[in-house]
């Protein structure tokens, strides 16, 4: 009677830290969309706040992860990975939570059978992988989002400057009249600009909290101008058609890839939802092998070919450029 007690509320304990966990993960990875929506960026929300401008300044670097000064937890990768992930949650919270998500699904894992011996070696690995794993996909997003949003901002810089605006006046209008991420990041640039840094070390201070693939292109444009002259309106017009052809381009082919894709799905979710079908129509079919030691390395084995095989799959189908 105490071994049955303590099984079933193992279960119970492992199920409700997983759900607190993963929800406490999904707020993680959602929170802040509707920032995202909104017209107006988290730099002019924090003007609104009867900050000063050099405040406003200090907080968006600290929470950019610019001058901050490394911890034990502050590992160089992770460091940029969270940065350009836009993540303004401190790092080692971060991985406090990340951990904590591990731990619980390891723990649910135990409580639904696997052994304890398997669960301790899956639990290091899983414990370094998530963080990794949260912080590109964060990345990838919001460099979707700030590709989507260059075109528009260059093309604004171009009609400032017809207009007979300096360029610091210009990428400083784009700080106020558009969201973020970009909102925010050009103006960080206007705000270093005017506390003295140089227009192209901003520049490049904002390439490495981004890391975004086209910036380059951005960053060298100013910098000639600036060493050599030129007439950047055009420069500038031309650069934000390049990039808006290579958007297009980019969901051209993310198309035509699409039944690559589609397979991939299909293929992982056909023994999944096979598994699923089985323990609702025969129960005991897989409860009584489920402590066997046979049945996880077999598990094992299936994720990693199902891993090996989306992961070509995926290559396949991708486009670089």
């Amino acid at each position: 009677m105490v071994e049955e007690f303590t099984t079933v509320h193992l279960v119970y304990a492992a199920a409700a830290i997983c759900g607190i966990l993963i929800a406490e993960a999904a707020y993680l990875l959602f929170a802040g969309r509707s920032d995202r929506r909104s017209t107006i960026n988290r730099r002019m929300k924090l003007q609104q706040s009867q900050l000063s401008q050099e405040q406003v300044l200090i907080q968006l670097r600290k929470e950019r992860g610019v001058g901050t000064s490394r911890s034990v937890f502050s590992l160089a990768r992770l460091r940029d990975l969270r940065t350009q992930s836009g993540l303004v949650m401190p790092l080692a919270k971060f991985l406090m939570a990340t951990s904590g998500v591990a731990f619980a699904l390891v723990l649910g894992a135990i409580a639904m059978g696997l052994s304890m011996r398997f669960g301790l070696l899956a639990l290091p690995p899983l414990t370094l992988a998530l963080p990794f794993l949260v912080l590109r996909f964060l990345r990838k997003k919001r460099h979707k989002r700030f590709g989507i949003q260059l075109p528009e901002a260059l093309e604004l810089i171009t009609r400032s400057l017809k207009a007979g605006h300096p360029v610091p006046v210009a990428i400083a209008m784009v700080a106020r009249e558009m969201p973020d991420p970009i909102g925010t990041e050009f103006g960080l640039i206007a705000d270093e600009v005017t506390y003295g840094s140089d227009l192209v070390t901003a520049l490049n201070n904002m390439f490495q909290r981004v890391g975004h693939e086209d910036l380059p292109l951005f960053v060298t444009a100013v910098s000639i101008q600036a060493t050599t002259g030129g007439n950047l309106r055009e420069i500038l017009d031309g650069l934000a058609t390049v990039i808006r052809e290579r958007g297009k381009l980019r969901r051209k082919v993310k198309s035509i890839s699409t039944e690559g894709r589609m397979s991939a799905y299909i293929l992982t979710a056909v023994p999944m939802l096979l598994a699923l079908a089985m323990l609702i129509l025969v129960p005991d079919m897989y409860g009584a092998v489920i402590g066997e030691p046979l049945t996880w390395y077999l598990l094992g084995a299936t994720g990693f070919w199902l891993f090996l095989g989306n992961f070509m799959m995926f290559k396949m189908a991708s486009f670089r450029f």
